[in-house]
C-alpha cells in the first residue's frame, strides 16, 4: 500500500489524476466481471427451470398453473411469457410480442459491457496521455536545473511509462472480459431464441385455454396431483 501511495504522488497532480483513472478502470473492470458472472450462472439456470415448469404445465392443460408461474416470477424472461398470454385471444401477434420481448431481454444482459468496451478503448489513451506529461515534466526539470543527461531524465521517464503499462494492463482485462461475456450471452440468446420459438408455438396450441385462464380470478392455483404426492410423501 505505502508503495501504490508513494507512485501516486510521483509526477505531480496530472500524473495523480491519471493513474487513479487507470485504477479505477480497473476496479470497475472485476467488479462488472464478478456482478455479470454471478448473474449469468443463475439466470441460466432460473430461465431453464421457469421455461420447463411453463411449457409442461401449458402441455398438460393447466393453463392457470403457468399463468401463476408467470405471476411469481422475478426473472427478466418471464417478460416473454406475460407477453405470449396477454396476446393469446389474438394468435398473430404472438409470435411478434414474444420476440420483441426476447430482444429486450437480451439488449438488458448486454447493457453493462458498453463499460467494458469503452474501457478497453479508451485505457491504453489514458495511459499514453500520463507518460507524456511525465516526459514533458522531466524535460522541464531539465530546463530549470540546467541538468541534461540519461541519468537524469531516465528515473522521471521510467516512471511515466507506468501509466502507459497499466492503461494497456487495464485495456487488455477489459477487453477479455467483454469478450468472454459476450460469448456467454450470445449462447444465452440462442437458448432464449429456440425457448421464444416453442413458447410461440405452445401458447398457439392452448389460446383457448390460456385465454380462459386470463380472465378467470388470478388466484394460486391447487398443487398439481405430482406436488401433492410428494408433500405427502414428504409427511410420511
Amino acid at each position: 500500500m505505502h508503495e501504490l501511495v508513494e507512485m501516486m504522488k510521483t509526477g505531480g497532480a496530472v500524473m495523480v489524476v491519471t493513474k487513479l483513472i487507470i485504477l479505477a478502470g480497473s476496479v470497475a473492470a472485476v467488479i462488472i466481471g464478478i456482478e455479470r458472472s454471478l448473474f449469468l450462472r443463475g439466470f441460466s439456470a432460473k430461465a431453464r427451470e421457469l421455461h420447463e415448469q411453463i411449457i409442461r404445465a401449458l402441455l398438460r392443460g393447466d393453463a392457470a398453473i403457468a399463468l401463476h408461474e408467470s405471476d411469481r416470477s422475478h426473472i427478466a424472461t418471464v417478460a416473454l411469457y406475460r407477453a405470449a398470454f396477454d396476446r393469446a385471444n389474438r394468435q398473430e401477434r404472438i409470435a411478434d410480442a414474444v420476440d420483441r420481448a426476447r430482444r429486450e431481454v437480451i439488449q438488458a444482459l448486454r447493457a453493462p459491457l458498453w463499460v467494458l468496451g469503452t474501457l478497453g478503448a479508451v485505457m491504453p489513451f489514458v495511459g499514453l496521455f500520463g507518460t507524456v506529461v511525465g516526459i514533458l515534466g522531466s524535460f522541464r526539470q531539465i530546463s530549470l536545473t540546467g541538468q541534461s543527461g540519461f541519468a537524469v531524465v531516465a528515473p522521471a521517464i521510467s516512471e511515466a511509462l507506468i501509466t502507459t503499462a497499466g492503461g494497456i494492463a487495464v485495456a487488455v482485462e477489459a477487453v477479455i472480459l467483454f469478450n468472454v461475456f459476450q460469448a456467454r450471452i450470445s449462447r444465452e440468446a440462442f437458448d432464449l431464441t429456440l425457448r421464444a420459438d416453442e413458447l410461440t408455438e405452445v401458447v398457439m396450441d392452448h389460446a383457448g385455454e390460456i385465454s380462459a385462464a386470463m380472465q378467470a380470478p388470478r388466484s394460486a392455483p391447487a398443487p398439481h396431483p405430482e406436488a401433492r404426492a410428494a408433500v405427502a410423501q414428504g409427511h410420511a
